[in-house]
């Protein structure tokens, strides 16, 4: 009996940890890149001999036996990374109006600690800790605890806006504030991201966090090798143009504009708006196109890369999130004066226990609208004016972050630079969006993208499906992957992979 085939579209997080589900379940997997390098958001670059991550900077809940621990011992990836723990009494520092705040790992020291700041507030910061357990615990996805979950905790606080549920909770505004201080990392909105999102990512970092020494690179690596090992594919510069329908499914994909691919399922780790460009079916209806064209995306940002000079920069085991005044919330909303508002300021971590940093990286907001002269030109052949925009920017972002940091601009050696136009260039993110869809309870289900499409054998993964982040991508992988095989089936090889 011949293996079913499965062709994969993009080499993300998404379409790799596929790609090695199902390849482990024996479905003869091929996963076509478009680009020259794969993995999406693991991508990693170099430049005169330093080293810069582009997306997946840091990870959490890594710990033996913890959620992402599990997941990567079954997708195969354990044994090929190294990953560094970040500090645990201060994994995450927030600066508002020049204070600093640390965030620890684990409940009863993240408490201790933010009451430290607060005393008056120990009581309100376990209420709030409650909270982030009852969501985060109410997914069985996210808990790996298949088929117990609450879907009455799962829904009230995917309509509840962050802000709204904190500032019940807690009754100092400031700590409010200090709370959602890394709201970067999911690009959060005053009411409108939901309070789960929050929950689901505080939780996981509040557990554990790690870098993942030399690059998460290593991670896409690894899965690429596991798909071969278990007789897969993972082609480059194979650009899908087209996937073929006749009136009931989809036979195959057609590649780089001309070569036929036949397959008995397509799953896609594009962008959704790049998934349905390229489907002309009946079967897709156009108020589903117009549905999702119409879906809000998140912020794009401006990233300032920086190689440091030798044994100059003292490695930093935290991240750093630095905002001008005393709110972290609306640093989207800005103007050419007040820009930026804010940052997320990291080191890439080049070896196990660094001493000093080679390499660095700083994140703020950009909408595209700001560099959209220069849609349709491509990386390296933008033209003066828009290297002439970037360095421009990069000093303005340089000089916030000095504030904090005196005299790291001369510790730089060389710097590059990264707009929206550059992100969407090399992950395919609609309008080169962070984190893809952005979620918005005043929309409610209008903004949910469907793992399932109307054609009964394409099939949608990545950030976009159930949310962004390692975990929250790996666990619309196992909602994906349930369609060819069952949740139960998946769950099971999970706590059989992490036998001892």
């Amino acid at each position: 009996m011949s293996k079913q085939r499965v062709i994969i579209i993009g080499s993300g997080m998404g379409g790799l940890s596929c790609g090695v589900i199902l390849a482990k379940n024996g479905y003869e997997v091929t996963v076509l890149e478009q680009g020259v390098q794969i993995g999406g958001c693991l991508q990693c670059f170099s430049r005169r001999g330093a080293r810069f991550e582009t997306g997946m900077h840091f990870i959490g809940s890594a710990s033996e036996g913890q959620t992402l621990d599990k997941l990567l011992q079954y997708l195969e990836v354990k044994k090929d990374i190294q990953l560094s723990e970040l500090d645990k009494n201060g994994y995450d520092v927030v600066c508002l109006d020049g204070v600093r705040y640390k965030f620890a790992n684990g409940r009863e020291a993240f408490v201790d600690q933010m009451a430290g700041y607060f005393p008056h507030q120990r009581q309100q910061l376990n209420q709030y800790f409650d909270l982030i357990e009852k969501v985060s615990g109410a997914s069985s996805l996210h808990s790996l605890k298949h088929a117990e979950s609450d879907a009455a905790i799962n829904t009230e606080y995917q309509l509840r806006s962050i802000n709204e549920v904190i500032d019940s909770v807690i009754t100092d505004p400031l700590l409010a504030k200090v709370l959602v201080g890394s709201l970067p990392l999911y690009a959060a909105e005053k009411d409108k991201t939901p309070f789960s999102t929050h929950a689901f990512i505080t939780d996981f970092y509040n557990q554990s966090a790690y870098r993942v020494v030399g690059g998460s690179d290593k991670i896409a690596e690894s899965m690429t090798r596991t798909i071969e090992h278990y007789g897969g594919r993972v082609l480059t510069c194979s650009k899908v143009t087209r996937i073929v329908c006749d009136d009931e499914h989809a036979t195959g994909v057609e590649v780089n504009g001309s070569d036929f691919l036949p397959t008995d399922y397509v799953i896609s780790d594009a962008h959704p708006m790049r998934t349905l460009e390229l489907i002309d079916s009946k079967l897709i209806r156009p108020s589903f196109r117009s549905r999702i064209n119409a879906i809000p995306q998140t912020i794009g940002g401006f990233s300032v890369y920086m190689e440091f000079k030798d044994d100059t920069v003292p490695y930093q085991n935290y991240n750093f999130y630095g905002y001008h005044d005393d709110t972290p919330w609306d640093c989207e909303k800005y103007d050419e004066l007040s820009w930026p508002k804010g940052y997320l300021y990291m080191h890439f971590c080049q070896e196990p226990r660094p001493v000093y940093a080679k390499a660095g990286v700083i994140l703020s907001y950009m909408h595209m609208k700001e560099v959209e002269q220069w849609i349709g030109t491509k990386v390296g052949h933008r033209g003066k004016d828009y290297e002439a925009f970037k360095q421009r920017k990069a000093e303005r972002l340089l000089a916030s972050v000095e504030n904090q940091f005196p005299g790291l601009r001369d510790h730089i050696k060389h710097y590059y630079t990264s707009t929206p136009l550059t992100y969407q260039d090399y992950t395919g993110t609609e309008a080169g969006g962070m984190y893809g869809v952005a979620r918005d309870i005043n929309l409610g289900a209008a903004c949910r993208v469907p793992h399932r499409t109307k054609i009964p054998n394409v099939f949608q993964t990545g950030q976009n499906i159930n949310s962004h982040g390692i975990l929250g991508v790996t666990v619309g992988t196992i909602v994906t992957c349930s369609e060819l095989l069952t949740a139960e089936r998946i769950y099971q090889q999970i706590i059989e992979a992490n036998r001892k």
